[in-house]
């Protein structure tokens, strides 16, 4: 009987768990000040590509990862629609500096950065089109 119980306990902390990241998964949040305005600029160098004159949409992807084309062709769409950005794609492997510094943990992670190359958007997973011309707004004001 007890092992029905802690059955039941874990299949309820699992459904919790697949709720709270799939309400998460994607969504482009504000990104929290670090109080280091340097970490939170990213250049050309560091990139090895230009920034976009208004904005640039940064996509950290792997060689493995599905959601990583969904969302490479949801952002290259955006950066078609809207002059002056920029989609710029890195593997995370390759990166590793640049993972270590973002404190990116999976793949996809997109961020949004404005013009100066400042990140102000961020999401783990991948985003939808809306949420991402949404957070294109708050970049390009």
């Amino acid at each position: 009987m007890t092992g029905l119980w802690i059955a039941v306990a874990v299949l309820a902390a699992a459904t919790v768990f697949g709720l709270v990241r799939r309400r998460r998964d994607g969504v482009l949040r504000a990104q929290r000040g670090s109080g280091d305005a340097v970490a939170d600029t990213l250049g050309p160098d560091e990139l090895g590509a230009e920034l976009g004159e208004k904005a640039t949409l940064l996509q950290f992807s792997s060689a493995f990862c599905a959601p990583c084309r969904a969302t490479r062709r949801v952002l290259g769409e955006v950066a078609e629609m809207v002059d002056g950005v920029a989609h710029v794609e890195l593997d995370a492997e390759s990166h590793l500096d640049l993972v270590r510094r973002l404190n990116v943990i999976r793949t996809p992670t997109v961020l949004v950065l404005d013009g100066a190359g400042r990140v102000v958007r961020r999401a783990a997973g991948a985003p939808r089109k809306p949420e991402v011309i949404a957070a294109l707004g708050e970049a390009i004001r």
